[in-house]
């Protein structure tokens, strides 16, 4: 276990980010590890994209001046596309950032999670033992990806709307709010919300 609770990295001042998850997909409803394979979004994750954008012209109306990134994944790039159309804004007017994609789950993506203690025993004990820190064969841990997403968070200079993932989304928060990362792997990261950071505090929208 990590026993870290330290917060090694802050948005500069007066910056604001709203932290998108990717909608849902079928591989999300089925609980099967996606990482970084590239899995389109479901009717329900369409739907979920676009109520984002409704959700920001509504309540932020300077928005179209922000800074839009999204991770270079399918789903991700879907749920920008359907955000910015809802905000009536270009689909295709933003960029990319490598560093905002998902854990990478190794030799566990594409596995059901209800089968996983049955087919990879041991790496199951491993992630129980220490969800942080735990690297899965050819993947990523939590602590690995937080080191790229925190030079990310860090090199932010105007506002930005950034839609990423559930692994992305929990690292951001134990980085930036200083949170236990022991809990960091077990964050809630709903897909039907936005999390607004700033001023080292978040709110869901």
């Amino acid at each position: 276990m990590s026993g870290d609770t330290s917060a090694p990295v802050s948005l500069k001042p007066g910056i604001t980010l709203y932290l998108i998850r990717h909608g849902e997909t079928d591989w999300n409803r089925e609980s099967r590890y996606q990482g970084q394979r590239d899995i389109p979004l479901n009717q329900t994750g369409i739907a979920q994209a676009r109520r984002h954008g409704e959700i920001l012209k509504g309540i932020v109306p300077s928005v179209a001046n922000f800074d839009f990134v999204s991770s270079p994944l399918l789903r991700a790039v879907e749920t920008m596309r359907l955000t910015r159309l809802a905000l009536g804004l270009d689909p295709d007017a933003f960029r990319t950032a490598p560093e905002i994609v998902e854990l990478s789950y190794g030799h566990w993506e594409g596995e059901l999670a209800a089968e996983l203690p049955a087919r990879d025993p041991r790496g199951v004990a491993g992630k129980s033992a220490d969800p942080y820190g735990w690297r899965p064969e050819g993947g990523e841990s939590y602590r690995d990806l937080e080191q790229r997403v925190s030079a990310w968070l860090a090199s932010l200079s105007t506002d930005t709307v950034a839609v990423s993932h559930g692994g992305v989304s929990r690292v951001a928060r134990g980085a930036l709010l200083g949170i236990d990362r022991d809990f960091v792997p077990f964050l809630e990261v709903p897909q039907d919300r936005i999390l607004k950071l700033a001023d080292g505090r978040m709110q869901w929208i």
